[in-house]
């Protein structure tokens, strides 16, 4: 059953602000938010908890109590039916009393898709769905991707100057925009669960990649590194930092090669992949795939422009967080992507523009990649 009722819209957009303090910390499970309503007030709210557990639904009960009983429980996907680390929230929320339900998305986890409903509709207690539906899956787009497609969601993040250029041709980039935006960044990368860059930048940037803003500087993300050569410096700031936040580094050289016992020596989880289909870097598609397999959801992109543009080639970007100055480095500088190997204008990369927003004299765009 469907709704539009303005009250029930509104007590899921709070769930929805709930679930998004669980971005960047809760994968592989999905960012939940969950609020407990009983006679027009609040009785009980909760989110998904760092590792994934406890889920929403389980917070809101404990914190609601006997309060719980003949509430309506708004809860922005659908309750899980299966047997994890967790017994199901469908089950928690019969045994509390819920008197109605309110899911603002189905679980594409082929685990739930409705049996969560299902369970709840078999105690007899009314589910009503596609409330804020859009809002909860554009939430949860990395969950819904590494369960769709088998890896997970890549925004792509550059700092350009007006005429799009992202350093001068000897490489001086730091720093391009301002302190608003840079802050800025600090707060995107505690909203994914790792950032990535390629080994180019590690070599030329020496790119710590941590979220160091006051308060937040225990939601780094996990931090990827993609080097088919193994040319990572044993002295760079990621390596000498990863056995305080953890660096995944993906290479296309054997398992056994002596750089690769070295990275793995200081706290690197080092992974071998397959060259890509020209032979130079780490096959892109099989590195997100292994990324999906160990759980991560979402992946912030820091690269330069030649791996910026590769992923784009590949169809593997799937938004852009464009930070933009009011400045011109002019023709001669780097370019925020490489060649996308566009020779018609029928061809050319189409963005849907989802934000605007000013951060000092830096505006920062947010764009959705049409497929």
């Amino acid at each position: 059953m469907k709704t539009t009722d303005a009250a029930d819209a509104a007590w899921m957009k709070a769930a929805l602000a709930l679930a998004r303090r669980g971005l960047g910390q809760v994968w592989p499970n999905p960012a939940v938010g969950c609020v407990l309503v009983r006679g027009g007030q609040l009785v009980g709210r909760g989110w998904t908890q760092k590792g994934g557990r406890p889920h929403a639904e389980t917070e809101a009960l404990w914190r609601a109590g006997d309060a719980a009983r003949g509430a309506t429980a708004y809860v922005t996907l659908e309750p899980c039916s299966h047997h994890g680390k967790t017994p199901p929230c469908a089950d928690a929320l019969v045994a509390a009393g819920i008197a109605r339900v309110v899911v603002a998305c189905r679980d594409p986890d082929e685990r739930v898709n409705g049996r969560g409903i299902a369970r709840l509709q078999a105690a007899n207690i009314p589910v009503s769905e596609g409330v804020c539906a859009a809002e909860a899956e554009e939430l949860n787009e990395g969950f819904i991707h590494r369960v769709r497609r088998g890896i997970p969601l890549v925004t792509l993040k550059t700092a350009a100057t007006a005429d799009g250029r992202i350093a001068t041709a000897s490489g001086q980039s730091q720093w391009i925009t301002g302190d608003a935006a840079r802050a800025d960044v600090h707060r995107l990368r505690a909203e994914y669960d790792a950032v990535l860059v390629g080994s180019a930048t590690v070599v030329a940037d020496d790119p710590l990649l941590t979220c160091r803003l006051p308060g937040l500087e225990g939601r780094s993300p996990i931090r990827i590194v993609l080097d088919a050569q193994l040319r990572t410096p044993l002295t760079s700031k990621l390596v000498q930092t990863a056995r305080d936040v953890p660096v995944w580094l993906f290479t296309a050289k054997p398992a056994d090669e002596p750089a690769a016992h070295a990275l793995r020596a200081a706290g690197i989880e080092v992974h071998t992949v397959e060259l890509d289909r020209e032979g130079f870097g780490v096959n892109f598609r099989q590195s997100f795939a292994v990324l999906a397999e160990r759980g991560i959801t979402r992946v912030l992109v820091e690269a330069g422009g030649l791996l910026a543009g590769s992923l784009l080639v590949d169809g593997l970007v799937d938004r852009l967080e464009l930070y933009r100055a009011p400045s011109l480095l002019g023709g001669d500088a780097q370019p925020m992507t490489g060649t996308l190997k566009i020779t018609d204008l029928a061809q050319v990369r189409r963005l849907d523009r989802i934000a605007l927003r000013t951060l000092g004299p830096d505006v920062v765009e947010s764009f959705r990649i049409r497929p």
